[in-house]
């Protein structure tokens, strides 16, 4: 029992004193990421990263993606309902909401294609929002402008400043022309 007592007693000399701020250090660093994630026992995303850091200790806690994110939503029948790259990602756990910053590629299941320098995903309203530049492409169509709002599938949005996009145009020619001059018309 006496040595017992005395081993324990010892101090180890070889220990750092490290000042841990939650807000700056993360609890947990992952390299090479590939997980799948579930919601009410559903797989609903899969995310890739080469590097994701968990601060779950921060005031407001949070996920970190500084070199790079994929992420895959599904639906109930795992077809890919759409696909997500960005730059740079953070996910807000306790507010659940994304922010996706750096060439940030959206395409949706209807293959349309959205792009901007910056994102948010917020899953309890179920929207996607920016006040930034932004791009889609919807096969020939393409809309720019500045400022966006989507539902979170990216079917029904909306640009609230568009800005120089190209609008396909089909010439129909079973209504006649108002601008055209009518042969009697002219003296």
């Amino acid at each position: 029992m006496f040595l017992f007592i005395v081993s324990c007693g010892r101090k180890d000399e070889n220990l750092v004193n490290v000042k841990f701020d939650p807000e700056t250090m993360p609890s947990m660093i992952t390299n090479d990421v590939s997980t799948l994630i579930s919601d009410s026992g559903r797989t609903r995303y899969k995310i890739v990263a080469d590097v994701w850091e968990i601060y779950d200790k921060a005031k407001e806690p949070f996920w970190y993606f500084p070199e790079g994110f994929y992420l895959e939503r599904y639906d109930a029948g795992f077809n890919i309902e759409a696909t997500i790259v960005a730059d740079t990602a953070w996910n807000y756990t306790a507010k659940k909401l994304w922010r996706l910053k750096g060439h940030v590629d959206v395409r949706n299941m209807q293959g349309h294609e959205f792009r901007s320098d910056e994102l948010f995903w917020n899953q309890t309203t179920a929207k996607i929002y920016s006040d930034k530049y932004i791009e889609i492409k919807r096969g020939t169509l393409e809309l720019k402008g500045y400022g966006f709002e989507s539902n979170q599938l990216m079917t029904h949005y909306r640009i609230m400043r568009p800005h120089d996009g190209k609008l396909p145009f089909e010439e129909s020619s079973d209504e006649p022309d108002s601008m055209q001059l009518q042969p009697d018309s002219i003296q």
